[in-house]
């Protein structure tokens, strides 16, 4: 006669750190094994997910000049956080999160190929989706709300990312995913959808109220910066009492090279080394097979 175990009462009590730390290297073995199809459409919803968040951003920001500097960036760093939640709850690849497979490559369960095939193909993902919904907001002119407040937080935000010296850009990209990478490593440990969107808002906020930069969100907001300055019409540029001339140091060259570019090696050494080889040499290193 067979006896059948009990079957076990779910856990409702959070992971524990060494528990996180196998759950995100079984996420990052699932991840960097994921076909490439569903990779790119899930890293197009990551990067949308994200530009979504920075426009909820932009306009909780916009007319609050009177307001607290420290209580609006709080405000907007709030904000920012839907593109993270909508990333982690609805399901995305997201570049700057996925930095976290390397400690399942240092475990050598993912190998370098694969690893690096999963970063091409999510940043790809990520750059045209963030670009795409960019676009969808300068058409849709949501930028002329509050009488081109929103417009002008987005032009001074993106003149302002453009303006950085390559080593400011690329420590400003490291302690951004490092918080980033933080919000994603708390959430291995939620077992509800309040849990994760809990671990993800102050992090999250923080990064941004900080004024740190983030690569993918930067594929969207300095880009929809440069569509208001080339085509915004006549009316906002007499409200802001400017011209695009007063933004000539915002172009995509500035974008590509003096922002993107030392952001996305920033965001690489805080997600994968500060954050996933750290825990991974603290909970993983010495673990029995």
């Amino acid at each position: 006669m067979t006896v059948q175990a009990e079957p076990q009462a779910p856990r409702w009590d959070p992971l524990i750190p060494p528990e996180m730390a196998i759950k995100a290297e079984e996420v990052g073995v699932a991840k960097a094994a994921l076909g490439w199809r569903s990779t790119l459409a899930l890293a197009f919803l990551a990067g949308a997910f994200i530009a979504l968040g920075g426009i909820f951003s932009a306009t909780v920001m916009a007319g609050a000049g009177g307001a607290s500097w420290g209580l609006v960036r709080l405000a907007g760093g709030v904000a920012f956080s839907l593109g993270l939640i909508l990333v982690v709850v609805a399901g995305a690849e997201l570049f700057t999160g996925n930095n976290l497979i390397v400690m399942a490559w240092a475990s050598r369960r993912v190998t370098t190929a694969r690893l690096l095939r999963n970063w091409g193909l999510v940043y790809a993902g990520n750059f045209i989706g963030a670009l795409a919904t960019a676009f969808l907001v300068w058409f849709s002119e949501q930028y002329l709300l509050g009488s081109g407040a929103v417009g002008r937080v987005l032009l001074e935000g993106a003149r302002l990312k453009c303006s950085h010296g390559f080593l400011q850009a690329l420590a400003l990209g490291a302690l951004c995913n490092v918080l980033v990478c933080l919000a994603v490593w708390l959430c291995f440990s939620a077992r509800t959808t309040t849990d994760k969107i809990l671990c993800v808002i102050f992090p999250i906020a923080a990064f941004v109220a900080a004024g740190f930069e983030h690569s993918v969100a930067n594929m969207s907001l300095i880009p929809l910066a440069l569509f208001i300055k080339a085509g915004a019409p006549a009316h906002f540029w007499a409200v802001l009492g400017a011209g695009p001339q007063s933004y000539a140091a915002l172009d995509w060259n500035g974008f590509l090279w003096a922002n993107l570019l030392p952001v996305t090696l920033g965001n690489i050494l805080g997600g994968s080394v500060m954050v996933g080889l750290v825990y991974w040499f603290i909970y993983i290193r010495k673990r029995p097979a």
